[in-house]
């Protein structure tokens, strides 16, 4: 067994110094550059690589962005440009008035673009057009980083002809052949250049924040900008077999315990079930029950001064507030109770329909910042519930105290940890003093809900500043 190990590691090390080696990638930055306001670039190749009017071969070009501007800072400019000299010719990335990504200073003008020598590219995540239509184009959006390879056919004396793959698959086995059409942009271009210059220009909006360029490489072919992973070889695949064999014995020997891990883990969770039905059944009993009576008591009024109908029309009034406190609570607990409710996903989305109901039928504006994806976590019963209770409390205290125009519910995660913010506009107070009065508004419920999961509560507030209330907890291990 240990010669066949030995004999597999030489075998292996063996492939692996004589493989090929690649020697067409002509240049290459895979440092990342932040470009902002940056209106003419400067040169980034240093002469590596050049092509004039008389060139006939063929150059692909790749670079990866990372969009810091988006829609809202259009319209502005965002450049992977080629230039000849102080001459602008092909740029790819985002042009002055295309607003998606799209390239510049072309020679045809896109058949979705207003202004002349810009040319939009086609995407695979098109944007929406209404009534079920799509445009053919992507608008770029921070934190959707894409990489954009594109080619050059160099024709002398004429237009060069272009092909652009926006985000194309890199991986082990793709070519150029192979890729979506749905990704694939052609037109035609004058592409001589000495110089690559990244551009980045703001307009009246200023641009945004900028673009991250990185990953930049010139080639021969498509296929040197291939990723093939060591894991992707066939003699590491079979070393890994080796080892896969003889790991049967040691795994054979965790079954046992794993088995008794996870008897552990459900006898916990069915714990952690028993404490969610007991606490359940007292938000039944102390929430229901109570608006139940109070609404069996205004009844009561209501019938009992029939022949007054101002009393009336306040008895009803209190019925009817009762009644939607009363069905919100009922929500609340079904909720909680519904399978698929103890995730991260559940949490938000409950979150934001909380605020949105809250304050439909009130002057203040409630905006909603939430990640456009979230990690898949499955909260305990008990951290879930006093994250929700938390921002009720908070999002009703702003309802209630805070006179603002406008309410924000922020919510932000890095795998980690998970942040709550809600700021309002509002009177606001001076939160030395509340504390002294003893923390009125639901505060002292919040830090003692903060500190029941081990988070940490931040106030900030000042008479007409409006109030922050910042909540962040890790996630459970």
């Amino acid at each position: 067994m240990i010669h066949r190990l030995a004999g597999a590691w030489l075998l292996a090390w063996v492939t692996f110094i004589c493989r090929p080696v690649r020697a067409t990638i002509l240049w290459s930055e895979p440092a990342s550059r932040v470009i902002h306001n940056t209106p003419a670039g400067t040169d980034i190749l240093g002469g590596a690589v050049k092509r004039d009017d008389a060139a006939r071969d063929a150059l692909y070009f790749k670079f990866h962005v990372d969009p810091l501007s988006d829609v809202a800072d259009e319209p502005y400019l965002a450049l992977f440009q080629l230039n000849e000299g102080d001459t602008n010719r092909l740029g790819v990335g985002n042009a002055w008035e295309a607003w998606g990504f799209s390239a510049s200073f072309t020679a045809e003008t896109g058949p979705s673009n207003k202004a002349a020598g810009e040319f939009n590219l086609q995407s695979a995540h098109p944007e929406g057009a209404g009534l079920g239509g799509f445009q053919p184009y992507e608008l770029p959006n921070h934190n959707h980083d894409r990489t954009i390879v594109f080619k050059v056919q160099y024709v002398p004396g004429s237009d060069d002809l272009v092909t652009v793959w926006l985000d194309p698959s890199l991986a082990a086995g793709a070519a150029e052949e192979n890729q979506a059409e749905n990704i694939i942009t052609k037109f035609k271009a004058n592409a001589s250049f000495n110089q690559i210059r990244l551009r980045h220009q703001g307009g009246d909006k200023g641009g945004g924040n900028g673009w991250i360029f990185s990953e930049m490489a010139i080639a021969t072919s498509f296929n040197d900008f291939l990723v093939v992973r060591f894991w992707q070889t066939w003699w590491f695949r079979g070393l890994m077999a080796v080892f896969a064999l003889g790991g049967i014995g040691v795994t054979v020997l965790t079954v046992e315990k794993r088995k008794f891990r996870l008897k552990l883990q459900r006898a916990e969770q069915e714990s952690a079930l028993e404490r969610e039905r007991a606490r359940i059944s007292q938000d039944l009993h102390d929430e229901l029950g109570s608006l139940l009576t109070r609404i069996s008591l205004m009844g009561g009024l209501l019938d009992a001064d029939r022949d007054h109908p101002e009393q009336v029309a306040t008895h009803a009034a209190k019925i009817s507030q009762s009644a939607d406190l009363t069905v919100r609570a009922l929500e609340e607990i079904v909720w909680a109770v519904r399978p698929g409710s103890d995730s991260l996903q559940s949490l938000v989305e409950y979150l934001a329909h909380f605020a949105n109901e809250l304050f439909e039928a009130s002057p203040t504006r409630c905006r909603l910042d939430l990640p456009s994806e979230l990690p898949v976590r499955m909260l305990p019963p008990d951290v879930r519930h006093n994250i929700f209770l938390i921002g009720k409390e908070a999002l009703n205290n702003v309802l209630k105290y805070a006179g603002s125009q406008e309410v924000q519910v922020q919510v932000k995660t890095d795998g980690r940890h998970f942040v709550l913010v809600i700021a309002d506009n509002g009177r606001g107070f001076d939160v030395p003093l509340k504390s002294a009065e003893g923390q009125r508004n639901g505060l002292k419920n919040m830090r003692r809900r903060a500190e029941a999961v081990g988070g940490r509560l931040e106030l900030t507030s000042a008479p007409g500043q409006g109030t922050r209330v910042e909540f962040t907890v890790d996630f459970p291990g």
